[in-house]
């Protein structure tokens, strides 16, 4: 999951990535899944990106998300016990990658950029699009812990195009 951003790049490679030869069946076959690129922060501070989310419609609106269980993010979340989910699009390259670890974050991760900051989380100041959540549930879920939160609050502003995570790479939509 490097950024494809000339200059930009820390690695010419992915270093957590799992070699061609040693990926399972199943890690392939989602790997060929399109899925939206988004950040999850919560009071702590702490965030991560995550590709792995769905929003369920309903009453109340939920949404699930695979975290890694070993993230400061699952440790934060699961003490404050509330979190915001953003979309994130093409110019937000830098920033999924400094939060899903793959590029320098001096200062720590919230240092560069705008912030807003909300009851569930810091979110990006240019952020059009957010929710707002609570942790109702989670629990093992193959290499992670499904989460599972009720969705309380949502901004819904000028939707752009996403940023796309697909075979391990960051796209955009036509």
């Amino acid at each position: 999951m490097t950024t494809d951003e000339p200059g930009a790049r820390i690695h010419s490679t992915d270093p957590f990535a799992v070699p061609e030869g040693e990926k399972s069946q199943v890690r392939r076959l989602r790997g060929r899944f399109a899925a939206p690129v988004t950040l999850w922060t919560t009071p702590g501070p702490a965030g991560l990106t995550v590709s792995s989310a769905m929003i369920a419609d309903g009453d109340p609106g939920r949404v699930l998300g695979l975290i890694d269980e070993e993230s400061d993010f699952w440790d934060a979340v699961s003490a404050a016990g509330r979190f915001a989910v953003t979309p994130l699009g093409p110019d937000d390259r830098q920033l999924a990658d400094r939060f899903a670890g793959l590029f320098p974050s001096p200062g720590g991760l919230f240092a560069a950029g705008e912030w807003e900051q909300t009851g569930y989380g810091p979110v990006p100041a240019h952020a059009t699009i957010w929710a707002g959540c609570t942790l109702d549930s989670s629990r093992p879920c193959g290499w992670a812990v499904l989460l599972d939160g009720v969705i309380e609050t949502v901004r819904t502003g000028s939707a752009g195009r996403p940023l796309v995570h697909y075979r391990g790479r960051y796209t955009e939509l036509a």
